[in-house]
């Protein structure tokens, strides 16, 4: 999976709808938000449709197919150009990121208003949301081809469970701002489709876990999920995260070698599945993400507040 993300290789065609990304996407033409309306469906103002802005920078939902091919070619440059992605022929005629979850999904757009040099506002930064009504729909969650997701989702029928993946940033604005003005979105994203749990894959860059084993280990020990919400790795893909005794490891420099997503799902409050997974593909060891909306930090509830706007 993809550095910082939540999945990474291609995904297979079963269940998806005719025409993939030719035409609207079920997720486009089914999400009552990019249909302008609300959960409660009401009719939704252009203004209430943006999900946060933080000067040039706008964040909200991508509505057209050039919007997703933006997207796609922003994860193209940052997973297989910038980092360590092995990419097929598909993406290489393409210079785009896509699999077939794509079509189901929606997609998270930070905008540059200060950047019009195409005639439009440049895309910089993009998440991937998967709703679970529209998984259940289609061919599932795309975790669980690493994590045994299933069982704590049957676990817990009346919650509402929102996968997060694809995350990337352009270089010039890997900086806090963005990434909260992101976050900023997405908690606005989950407010107005009343979501209660977040999950996905984080990545950390390699396939040695032996090199990898001061910032899994801490996560192991530090930062794991409680019983009831942690998830295990697949049997056949499981990688041990505990290689280091918990009194040899130094937080703070285990913390320096986490990637910036994961620093920032801890500060959310987010805790860590039972096992990592290889994937050589993106050559990334990938970790599970759980977020229950209840168990967000306060300070960042408070922080972002019910407007548009990242204080």
């Amino acid at each position: 999976m993809v550095p910082g993300c939540q999945d990474g290789s291609e995904g297979g065609s079963a269940g998806c709808p005719a025409g993939g990304l030719a035409e609207v996407t079920p997720s486009y033409a089914e999400t009552d938000m990019l249909s302008g309306l609300d959960a409660s469906g009401q009719a939704l103002i252009e203004d209430e449709l943006i999900l946060g802005r933080l000067g040039s920078l706008e964040v909200r939902i991508a509505t057209t197919l050039e919007e997703l091919h933006q997207a796609q070619r922003l994860r193209f440059d940052v997973f297989y150009k910038e980092m360590s992605a092995i990419e097929g022929d598909e993406a290489r005629e393409t210079g785009r990121d896509a699999d077939d979850y794509d079509a189901i999904c929606d997609h998270l757009l930070v905008l540059d208003h200060s950047d019009m040099k195409s005639g439009k506002p440049a895309v910089v930064g993009t998440y991937r949301l998967l709703r679970q009504q529209i998984a259940n729909r289609y061919q599932g969650f795309y975790t669980a081809a690493e994590f045994d997701i299933e069982p704590l989702i049957a676990a817990n029928p009346d919650l509402n469970f929102l996968e997060l993946g694809r995350s990337c940033v352009l270089k010039p604005y890997r900086d806090k701002r963005t990434v909260e003005l992101m976050w900023q979105g997405i908690w606005n994203y989950v407010r107005r489709n009343r979501l209660d749990v977040m999950f996905g894959c984080a990545s950390l860059e390699g396939i040695d876990p032996v090199q990898l084993a001061l910032p899994l280990s801490f996560l192991h020990h530090y930062a794991a999920s409680p019983e009831h919400w942690r998830v295990r790795a697949l049997a056949e893909r499981y990688v041990s995260m505990d290689m280091m005794p918990k009194e040899q490891i130094n937080p703070k420099k285990a913390l320096h070698e986490l990637p910036p997503l994961i620093k920032g799902y801890l500060r959310l409050g987010a805790g860590f599945g039972d096992g990592a997974v290889i994937d050589p593909q993106f050559q990334t060891t990938d970790v599970l993400v759980m977020l229950p909306v209840s168990s967000l930090n306060p300070r960042y509830l408070t922080y972002f507040g019910p407007s548009n706007e990242v204080s």
